[in-house]
């Protein structure tokens, strides 16, 4: 009997021989077939042994039983259960599969990389396709779920998510989970071209200003302001991080995996001096004392809404911070060293070689920079 990899298409175009039937087994599911009557009826049937007799079930017709409801009938056949057509197989639904792809295929990256995996799951994948069995998945699937990404403003996170979906569905492959990746043929989105958006000197006194006006959140967003560093870097920031005139992050805090110093400047230290601490709670902001402060949508619109400034995201204030900084005289390789690049001038033979910390250059750069955002806010004239 034949055996073919079945898809929806495949099975509408399948016709039995005249005045007979026909059997074509799901290739990768041994013992799953598809049976064509004569009178164009598809259906599915599943030879599978029963106290080692061979025996025949038939799951339903199609499409009233899907082609993945069929397969799924098959795993729990294969786990030792009945072949109930619906009943996932829960081996293969897509949560945990990729939690198996996390600890087997990526638990050995830095642990900002395996963060950055995890939160995309968290945040796209799981949303999108919990319940779901892998082999259910289409290129229409994928597709509609990077065109949402890339509709909300974020080409650059589809293309990384884009990658990181095509390794997992690889790694199903390999793992005999998939008979052939839906990804196949799937262009990646977009350029990925990132962000050019900069805040104006009035702009960001407006942001600063009214960054008092929307609770907890405020205080991060004029720390960004204050040290350019990533958001994740600052609303996760603990007490225990904090070293009188600076801030040491380790490696499992930062996006590319190396330890980096932030030093404070006075306007920095003052703000971070006027915050409320929570007995036994190392975290810097909270409201319970358990956890960091989540949940960013609500208060950047407020922010948006009581200081009149629009089209930005909180990722363009550390943009706004280098480009302030260039325009004060700081040097690139300066700049790079207090946002924690390791790329730039400071990549490939140069980084291996050039070792110097920029620990003077980097104090020297944000004190000049804090100095320079207390006189926009106050009115002043800015240094130049």
């Amino acid at each position: 009997m034949p055996k073919k990899h079945l898809t929806d298409a495949a099975i509408h175009r399948f016709r039995a021989p005249k005045g007979g039937s026909l059997e074509i087994f799901d290739l990768g599911y041994p013992g799953l077939a598809l049976r064509v009557g004569y009178g164009g009826a598809r259906s599915f049937v599943l030879f599978h042994r029963v106290n080692g007799t061979l025996k025949r079930t038939t799951l339903g017709r199609w499409p009233r039983v899907s082609l993945a409801e069929a397969r799924s009938a098959w795993r729990n056949v294969a786990e030792g259960s009945e072949p109930v057509p619906g009943k996932q197989s829960k081996a293969l639904l897509f949560e945990n599969v990729i939690e198996e792809w996390l600890k087997r295929d990526q638990s050995k990256n830095k642990p900002s990389s395996l963060y950055a995996v995890t939160r995309m799951i968290e945040r796209d994948l799981l949303p999108a396709w919990r319940g779901r069995p892998v082999d259910g998945i289409s290129k229409k699937d994928v597709i509609g779920l990077l065109d949402a990404i890339t509709d909300r403003g974020a080409p650059v996170k589809a293309r990384q998510t884009y990658s990181h979906v095509n390794r997992f569905f690889r790694w199903c492959v390999e793992r005999d989970m998939l008979t052939a990746n839906p990804m196949a043929g799937l262009k990646r989105p977009g350029n990925g071209k990132g962000r050019e958006r900069v805040l104006t000197d009035a702009e960001l006194a407006k942001v600063w200003r009214g960054a008092d006006r929307i609770g907890p959140l405020g205080s991060v967003v004029r720390l960004l302001v204050l040290t350019g560093a990533r958001r994740e870097e600052i609303t996760q920031l603990r007490w225990s991080e904090i070293h009188g005139d600076h801030i040491h992050l380790e490696g499992s805090r930062t996006k590319n995996g190396d330890a980096h110093i932030i030093p404070l400047s006075a306007a920095a230290q003052q703000l971070l001096g006027s915050l409320p601490r929570i007995a036994g709670s190392d975290f810097v902001f909270t409201t319970n004392g358990i956890k960091p402060l989540s949940g960013w949508a609500k208060p950047k619109a407020d922010l948006d809404d009581v200081c009149g400034v629009t089209d930005w995201r909180i990722h363009d204030l550390r943009r706004t911070v280098a480009t302030g900084m260039q325009k004060l005289g700081v040097t690139l390789q300066t700049v790079e060293a207090v946002l924690g690049h390791t790329s730039g001038s400071r990549g490939g033979i140069v980084g291996i070689y050039q070792r110097h910390d920029y620990a003077t250059e980097k104090r020297a750069a944000l004190e000049a920079w804090g100095d320079n955002v207390m006189a926009l806010v106050e009115g002043a004239a800015p240094r130049v």
